[in-house]
């Protein structure tokens, strides 16, 4: 009963209202103000900072500088693997996508097309292929990387609703990865196509890619694309792709093919940026 009424709860709420406040609040510079909530808040989810480049909790003069910290360049070692996992979070599903449909949580699909912003051609290149679904918390660091080397082809901004994104209102929002506001990152890679999605989520204030910067705000409400010429944005595994300003969902999309996940995942599995997640087994 009390997860029915979280996940309804959420439909009265003001969501856009709340996520433009609390960006303005997390992008303010407010001195031992900013401080103060900074050290509290790494009280309360006992964030590591000892993996941050800078773990000196003043030294951060907003919330976002402190949110989208970097990390040590050792604290993520690669693994030897095709695909390695691009976040630190917990997986909350993945496998085979079933034709174009995609598996959120007991009782609840939705399609590859809508993921994408509609477009059923490019959505097609991933039929019968694999998904993963990974769930950033407010502990975990909210950089996002590169599963394997990468050639950027289209980015697409998705507008739509901001509910949250945790496993109980996964559980219970219909299409909730379809319906949230996303921004849609299609590669090209040595193993054909994939596609890497951020999806918004209450008082995410904004996202970002490394290559075109704040993606929003502007929410304008229609749907914005960005075509990229072969060779203008190449990323190699384990590279910084994106950001998080406060915590999300990564939606990873691959083709059908010879493909095998980590066999030691399974949902609600920690994870953490770097580690296997996927071979291309031979043909």
């Amino acid at each position: 009963m009390l997860e029915r009424f979280a996940v309804l709860s959420q439909y009265a709420l003001p969501k856009q209202a709340m996520t433009a406040l609390a960006g303005k609040f997390a992008s303010a510079q407010l001195g031992g103000l900013t401080t103060s909530v900074i050290r509290g808040f790494v009280s309360h989810y006992k964030v590591n900072m000892a993996e941050a480049a800078n773990p000196d909790i003043a030294a951060y003069a907003s919330f976002n500088d402190f949110f989208t910290r970097a990390l040590k360049p050792d604290a993520r070692p690669l693994a030897d693997a095709d695909l390695v996992c691009p976040v630190d979070g917990a997986i909350s599903q993945f496998g085979p996508i079933q034709k174009d449909q995609i598996f959120q949580a007991k009782g609840h699909s939705y399609s590859t097309t809508a993921l994408v912003g509609g477009d059923s051609s490019l959505a097609s290149r991933f039929d019968d292929g694999y998904f993963a679904t990974l769930y950033l918390s407010p502990r975990d660091y909210h950089r996002i990387h590169m599963p394997c080397a990468g050639q950027l082809t289209r980015m697409v901004h998705v507008p739509g609703d901001l509910f949250s994104v945790n496993p109980t209102t996964a559980r219970g929002v219909p299409g909730l990865f379809a319906r949230n506001e996303r921004v849609v990152c299609f590669f090209d890679s040595a193993h054909g196509p994939f596609v890497l999605v951020l999806v918004g989520a209450t008082i995410v204030g904004s996202m970002a890619t490394v290559w075109h910067g704040q993606v929003n705000p502007p929410r304008t409400g229609v749907l914005r694309h960005w075509d990229y010429a072969p060779g203008q944005v190449s990323l190699q595994k384990g590279e910084e792709m994106g950001r998080f300003l406060l915590g999300s969902t990564v939606v990873l999309l691959f083709p059908k093919g010879p493909f095998q996940f980590n066999t030691e995942w399974a949902p609600a599995r920690p994870v953490r940026l770097g580690e296997t997640m996927a071979q291309y087994q031979a043909a």
